[in-house]
């Protein structure tokens, strides 16, 4: 069963940094590209990043350059270094397949709260 598991949410200031880490299990992960989606309340869930099986990177063009998706396939493992963050970026976070080609199942997310 395909399951991911999202860490390293928090409370963080405005101009303050994060990374998110999520674990894949159930799926061959060297084969397929992953992505971080977000979902800010009220909002639909949008796709923040995107990164292929060999390292193509994909960003949505509000971020301007602030995050950078990576991945560990040896632990099953995609990140996401968020930096100079804004009260914008308030959502939970999610990973799972990239492209906008998310499979169902998705995780619990991991909460980021940006806050003076």
């Amino acid at each position: 069963q395909v399951q991911f598991v999202e860490s390293g949410g928090g409370l963080v200031q405005p101009g303050g940094s994060l990374r998110l880490s999520c674990v894949a299990s159930g799926i061959n992960f060297n084969i397929f590209a992953m992505g971080w989606y977000r979902e800010a309340l009220g909002k639909k869930r949008e796709l923040v990043a995107s990164i292929g099986v060999y390292g193509t990177t994909n960003y949505a063009d509000s971020l301007k350059g602030r995050f950078t998706i990576s991945r560990d396939s040896a632990k099953m493992t995609v990140y996401l270094q968020m930096n100079s963050l804004n009260v914008e970026d308030t959502a939970v976070y999610y990973c799972n397949r990239g492209y906008d080609r998310p499979f169902p199942n998705w995780g619990q997310g991991t909460q980021v709260t940006v806050s003076s």
